[in-house]
This record gives structure tokens, C-alpha cells and sequence, in this order.
């Protein structure tokens, strides 16, 4: 069986009942087109340039919808796996008391407490 790296959920293509129906839609609404096309090719009266541009739109509008229909979704840009993501800290170790880095990062230092000096032995 083949080791493969776990996806990331934004490496993933997009769900292939989506894109059909993305693809669906816009066959059906460029179909609409046409037919109101086809239809006011007929009906506008008097006849004029914009008959012939109805015309070419009933004519034409097939053709277009199935090549756009055809193109499907781009797929999704791969994202870098979470484990590559983070840089790895300096070799060299930084002083845990320093003061914050450039990046934002905020570093405390822990100490014990020291007990109180002796109020009698301090007179």
C-alpha cells in the first residue's frame, strides 16, 4: 500500500456534484438565452439589424454554452502541509528572558522565589 501525506482540507478539488451542477446552471441559463432569442427574432416587428442579432444569437449561443459547460473548475491550489508550514526555532537557543522578538512572540521566564531575609538578622 502507498504512504500518501495527509490532503489539506483547502488542497482539496472542488466536490464533482458541485462543479456539475456550476456547469449545469450555466448550460440551462445560456439555453434561456437563446430561446428568448430565437423567440423575439420572430416576434419583433418591423424587421431590422437587431433581427440579425437575434439571429446570430440563436445561432451561436449552442455552440458557446457547450464549450463553457465543458470547461471545468480549476483545481484548487496545493497548500503547504501543515508540518512544512512552521519554521523550526534558531540552533544556537535564544535567552528565555530576552525581550520579544520581531515575530511577536512573547518569551517568560520562570524563577523561585527566594525566601524573605531574616527581620531580626537584617537590624
Amino acid at each position: 500500500m502507498k504512504n500518501s501525506p495527509a490532503q489539506s482540507a483547502t488542497s482539496l478539488p472542488r466536490a464533482p456534484r458541485d462543479d456539475a451542477h456550476s456547469r449545469m446552471t450555466k448550460y440551462f441559463t445560456m439555453m434561456a438565452i437563446r430561446v428568448a432569442c430565437f423567440v423575439l427574432m420572430v416576434v419583433v416587428q418591423p424587421y431590422s439589424w437587431y433581427t440579425w442579432l437575434f439571429a446570430v444569437g440563436a445561432i451561436f449561443l449552442p455552440y458557446v454554452a457547450v464549450v463553457i459547460a465543458n470547461v471545468t473548475a480549476a483545481p484548487a491550489e496545493r497548500a503547504v502541509p501543515p508540518e512544512r508550514a512552521l519554521t523550526a526555532p534558531p540552533a544556537g537557543g535564544a535567552d528565555p528572558g530576552a525581550a520579544p522578538t520581531a515575530s511577536g512572540v512573547i518569551r517568560l521566564r520562570e524563577s523561585t522565589p527566594q525566601p524573605p531575609a531574616d527581620q531580626d538578622g537584617a537590624r
